[in-house]
């Protein structure tokens, strides 16, 4: 067998889909994106395809490792998520070609199910404790929100008290055992991550993500010491070696990374592998489309410190097109329970509505993230 072609589809809402086609008819998918660079990853992707395009899919890691260290320069957002949805489409290609699920390949599932947790609030929350009932009313057991609006390196506590309310709401509303993520989004610097944290503690959160930028490690050991939460991070970091000196520090409970963006199924698992070996969870990272979210499951079904999915259903991002939109069999997510079953089909576990990925790329889409400012005029993280 041997890769004939690689396509690349930008699609609504924020999304890249890749289709690598072969000689003997199988074709796999893979979802290479990085938000708010579509079009770049597009043409790294393209790039890759020089060398792929003659080989034999079945060789994932070899094409991985030259991939990886045949350009030079390696690694960052751009490069790792056109490898990681080339390295998914590999896997779909393989898994379909001996007729089982990627996870059987991997060695065989350990859990059937997983917990899989809502987005709520949108970009700059509000109304929080309103959009969790209604989640829960559809069987989530858990949410994830923004904590904040903008914040400055130092600011007032009148913000800190308005994500305290928020959260408190949730709490009032559904109950103390209702699992409740926070995230920082990195909108919040040192000084106050370590005020903010601290305060949350009472609330018993599920965890806090990213209290400061990933670049920003070293404080994470004074954070740490402000609170009992567990601290998530990892959705801006790409590769094992990005992760190395984050786990090594002994600071975060819960890695969040992204197989969309770090280096795909093959990179992900061991990513995975080694945060298992310092007793640190994983919740991989994936606000974005059905492939993606196929892949993540793939994963999750062989990695025993896997706890809880993130996944995009209803997220705020998804304007006009949503999770299973693109897909023949919307039921091969059975959500149940506030958890989602891991696919049993061949490769990733579903099947592209390909007539609708053609349609919605001649749409296409250039999503860009807001800027933001703060109120003397500078940049804002957002």
């Amino acid at each position: 067998m041997k890769i004939t072609s690689l396509t690349t589809f930008i699609v609504p809402p924020r999304w890249v889909f890749l289709k690598i086609e072969t000689d003997e008819g199988i074709t796999g998918w893979g979802e290479p994106v990085l938000e708010g660079r579509a079009h770049t990853v597009v043409a790294a992707v393209d790039e890759l395809g020089d060398y792929l395009v003659g080989k034999d899919p079945f060789l994932i890691e070899d094409h991985w490792t030259v991939m990886y260290r045949a350009g030079f320069y390696r690694g960052g957002g751009i490069h790792m998520s056109a490898i990681a949805g080339i390295d998914q489409a590999l896997w779909d290609i393989k898994g379909k070609a001996l007729g089982q699920p990627v996870h059987q390949l991997l060695g065989g599932q350990l859990r059937e199910r997983i917990r899989v947790y809502s987005w709520i609030g949108g970009d700059r929350p509000a109304d929080t404790a309103a959009a969790a009932v209604e989640v829960a009313s559809r069987g989530f057991t858990a949410v994830k929100m923004n904590a904040t609006e903008e914040l400055q390196y130092v600011d007032t506590h009148a913000k800190i008290d308005q994500v305290l309310g928020r959260v408190q709401a949730i709490r009032d509303a559904l109950g103390p055992h209702f699992g409740i993520g926070v995230d920082f989004h990195g909108r919040v610097h040192r000084p106050m991550a370590k005020v903010l944290a601290k305060e949350l503690d009472p609330f018993k959160l599920m965890f806090i993500e990213e209290p400061v930028l990933s670049e920003h490690a070293e404080a994470l050991k004074e954070i740490a010491n402000h609170t009992s939460t567990p601290i998530a991070l990892g959705e801006r970091l790409f590769s094992r070696w990005d992760f190395k000196n984050i786990l090594h520090g002994g600071y975060v409970d819960i890695i969040q990374p992204d197989p969309s963006h770090a280096g795909g199924i093959t990179e992900t698992r061991k990513i995975a592998a080694m945060a298992e070996a310092y007793d640190i969870a994983l919740a991989l990272h994936c606000p974005l489309g059905p492939i993606a979210l196929a892949a993540n499951l793939q994963i999750d079904a062989v990695c025993y410190n896997a706890f809880i999915q993130e996944q995009s259903l209803g997220i705020h991002y998804n304007q006009g097109n949503d999770l299973l939109d693109y897909l023949r069999d919307r039921s091969v997510f059975d959500y149940e329970d506030g958890y989602v079953a891991i696919p049993q089909g061949p490769g990733l576990g579903i099947e592209v509505d390909e007539e609708m990925v053609t349609r919605m790329a001649e749409t296409s889409h250039r999503w860009r993230n807001p800027v933001w400012r703060h109120a003397d005029g500078c940049f804002a993280e957002w």
